[in-house]
C-alpha cells in the first residue's frame, strides 16, 4: 500500500482519481496548489506523487525542485492534457519521471503505481525448490497441500487454515496469494492481539474523531487489502460478539468504517488460520457456526512436520543457507546431522526447527564448517509440554484434583490468560476464579 500525493486544481478530476487510487489499495491527499503541495510535504512523506503540469501558482516542475531541496525522493508522475506536451515534458524532465495523460483510465494508474502484473514461478536456492515462492517439502502430504493451493487459487473462495503452532499456516497463506496472482497486495492482521475496543478499527477502519485517540481517518485491513488478499490469523480468538459484524462483510462485502455511516465496497479473499481443532471450535462456542461456514468455504489442514519427515533435511538445508547467505559463512550439515534432526517430533514444528537451526548457527565456530548441534533439541516449551504428557490421570485421583491439574494446564498453555482459559474450559470467567481461589492458586496468575 502506498501514500500517494495528488496535485490538480480539477476538483472533478481529482474525485475521480482519488476513488480510483483508492480502490486499487492505497492511501491519497490532495492538493489543489504548489502552496498546499509544500505544506503537505513539511510534516509528511509520500511514496508517489500524481503532479498536474499546470496549477493555479506556477508549473508542476517547481515542485520536484522544491523537492530535491528539501531531500525528498517520491516517484512523481506528471499528468498533462496534450501528447504533445508529454512528448516536451518527457525531454525536460529525469528519465524516473513518468507521464500520464488526461482522461486517465484505470488502467494507467493501475499501472503507474502497480506495476505489470507478475508471473509466479518456482524459485530454487542450492537446488532446492520453493514451491510457489516459498514452501519447502516434496513429501506426499506436501504435494497434497501443493494440489488443494493450486485448486483453490484459481477460485475466490475463502480458505480456512487448520494446524498446529508452528506448522506455516502464513507462509501457506502468502503461497495461495502468490498462486492466485491477484492484483492487490496480502494483508495480515492478528486477530488474537487485538484488544476488543480495536478489533473493530483494525477490521473495519475508523473516522477521524470517532473515539479518543483517532486524530486522522484510518482504513481497515479489509479496505488495506482490496483486490488482494486478507489474512485474519488466530480468527477463532477474536471475541464472539464482535463476530456478527465479520459476517455482515463476509456476506456484503462492504465495510463501514467505526464512527462512519458510508459502505464501502471491498472486494478480497479471506484467508483465516486456528490452531484449534474441528471438535474444539464445534463444542465450545468459539465460532459462530455462520461465521465457519462463510470462512471456511476451503478448510485446509496443514501437516506438522513429525508427518512428514522426510522434509526435514530439505528445510534444514534451506535455512542455513539463508543464514550463511545473511553471515559469509560455509557451514554445511553431515549426514548424521540430518538424521538426527529427523529423528526428532518437532512439537513446534518448523518454527521450532528453524528456532533450533539458528541457535545451533549461533553457537558454532565462524572458523570451521562443522556445525555444532545442542546436546538436546528440546526447547523449554517441548519439555513442559512432555512432562505434562507423561503426567496422566490414575486412579485414585479425587475429581477436584483432577480439575485443578486440568485448570494450571489449561492457564499456563494461555499464559495465564483467564479469559481465554474460561472459554476453551467451557466455564464463565467467575466459575474460574472461584475454582483458583477454593484452590489456593489464584496469586499465580495475577
Amino acid at each position: 500500500m502506498l501514500d500517494i500525493l495528488l496535485v490538480d486544481d480539477d476538483v472533478e478530476f481529482s474525485d475521480v482519481v482519488c476513488h480510483i487510487v483508492e480502490f486499487l489499495g492505497h492511501n491519497i491527499s490532495t492538493a489543489t496548489s504548489l502552496k498546499e503541495a509544500h505544506q503537505w510535504f513539511e510534516n509528511n512523506t509520500f511514496d508517489h506523487v500524481l503532479l498536474d503540469f499546470m496549477l493555479p501558482d506556477g508549473s508542476g516542475l517547481h515542485l520536484l525542485d522544491h523537492l530535491k531541496t528539501i531531500g525528498q525522493s517520491p516517484k512523481i508522475t506528471l499528468i498533462s492534457g496534450h501528447p504533445s506536451v508529454k512528448g516536451i515534458l518527457a525531454e525536460m524532465c529525469e528519465p524516473n519521471v513518468g507521464h500520464l495523460l488526461k482522461p486517465l483510465q484505470r488502467e494507467d494508474l493501475e499501472l503507474v503505481l502497480n506495476g505489470p502484473k507478475k508471473t509466479v514461478k518456482k524459485a530454487k536456492s542450492s537446488g532446492i525448490t520453493r514451491h510457489f515462492g516459498g514452501l519447502i517439502g516434496e513429501s506426499e502430504p506436501m504435494q497434497k497441500l501443493y494440489s488443494m493451493i493450486e485448486r483453490v487459487a484459481k477460485t475466490n473462495a475463502n480458505v480456512m487454515l487448520m494446524g498446529e503452532s508452528g506448522a506455516g499456516k502464513e507462509v501457506v497463506a502468502q503461497a495461495i496469494h502468490n498462486a492466485s496472482q491477484c492484483e492487490g497486495p496480502l494483508v495480515a492482521s492478528n486477530c488474537g492481539a487485538l484488544s476488543k475496543e480495536l478489533i473493530g478499527s483494525e477490521l473495519f477502519g475508523h473516522e477521524k474523531g470517532a473515539f479518543t485517540g483517532a486524530i486522522a481517518r484510518k482504513e481497515g485491513v479489509f479496505e488495506q487489502s482490496n483486490n488482494g488478499t486478507l489474512f485474519l490469523d488466530e480468527v477463532t480468538e477474536m471475541p464472539i460478539d464482535m463476530q456478527p459484524n465479520l459476517l455482515r462483510v463476509l456476506e456484503t462485502k462492504k465495510v463501514t468504517r467505526v464512527g462512519g455511516n458510508r459502505e464501502i465496497p471491498t472486494n478480497c479473499r479471506v484467508i483465516s488460520a486456528t490452531n484449534r481443532s474441528l471438535t474444539d471450535l464445534a463444542q465450545n462456542n468459539i465460532i459462530r457456526e455462520d461465521i465457519y461456514f462463510r470462512l471456511a468455504v476451503f478448510p485446509i489442514d496443514i501437516p506438522p512436520l513429525r508427518d512428514r519427515k522426510e522434509d526435514i533435511p530439505l528445510l534444514a538445508k534451506a535455512f542455513l543457507d539463508q543464514l550463511n547467505d545473511e553471515n559469509g559463512t560455509p557451514f554445511s550439515w553431515t549426514p548424521a546431522q540430518l538424521k538426527e534432526l529427523q529423528s526428532y517430533e518437532w512439537p513446534g514444528n518448523v518454527r521450532e526447527l528453524r528456532h533450533a537451526i539458528h541457535r545451533a548457527f549461533i553457537m558454532s565456530d565462524p572458523q570451521t564448517s562443522d556445525i555444532t548441534l545442542p546436546d538436546n533439541l528440546e526447547s523449554p516449551f517441548s519439555r513442559v509440554n512432555n512432562q505434562a504428557a507423561e503426567k496422566p490421570v490414575s486412579a485414585g485421583q479425587t475429581i477436584e484434583e483432577v480439575e485443578k491439574e486440568l485448570i494450571h494446564a489449561t492457564l499456563d498453555k494461555v499464559q495465564g490468560n483467564k479469559t481465554l482459559a474460561a472459554q476453551m474450559l467451557g466455564i464463565s470467567t467467575k466459575t474460574l476464579y472461584n475454582r483458583l481461589n477454593a484452590y489456593g492458586g489464584i496469586g499465580e496468575y495475577k
